[in-house]
């Protein structure tokens, strides 16, 4: 019985292409009637970072339906600011679709204070949707300074309506 032998590196162009898919079928795309290239944008602009997340998921749920940036960003475990333990981008998106309190917070991450994380996180105005946002480093914005920005994201892609 004959066997296809395939060169390594057909192999790994392969994989790699099929990984590529499978990860690209896993990410949440944007909001119903927004372009998700557009509200990249409007987030890179605004927040951008390396170390920024910020989903957007659906009030009730928490089911994102939105990610900026990747789950390793997202995922981090992080300070609150107020207290208890640290959580996720993404606990903290469940926490408010299922209710909890708008947050706008920042914090040191680290004792000598070189380092920072901002929180902002709510319902999104007009939308059966809610949002959390986290950004950590040197160079972090304070949680209310991310919130008003992401606002502005929002309405500029058409997620929210100007208020």
């Amino acid at each position: 019985m004959w066997t296809p032998v395939f060169p390594a590196a057909a192999r790994r162009a392969g994989l790699a292409a099929a990984l590529a898919a499978s990860l690209g079928a896993c990410s949440p795309g944007a909001p119903e009637g927004v372009d998700k290239q557009v509200l990249d944008n409007a987030i890179s602009q605004r927040i951008g970072d390396p170390n920024t997340c910020v989903l957007i998921g659906k009030a009730g749920s928490g089911e994102v339906v939105y990610r900026y940036n990747t789950h390793v960003a997202c995922g981090r475990q992080l300070p609150t600011c107020e207290g208890g333990s640290a959580v996720s981008a993404d606990d903290m998106l469940e926490a408010v679709a299922k209710g909890g309190p708008e947050i706008a917070v920042s914090c040191p991450t680290v004792a000598d204070r070189s380092r920072s994380v901002g929180w902002a996180a709510g319902r999104v105005p007009g939308r059966d949707l809610v949002y959390a946002a986290v950004m950590e480093g040197d160079k972090a914005l304070p949680g209310r300074v991310m919130a008003d920005r992401i606002e502005r994201a929002f309405v500029e892609a058409g997620v929210q309506p100007a208020r």
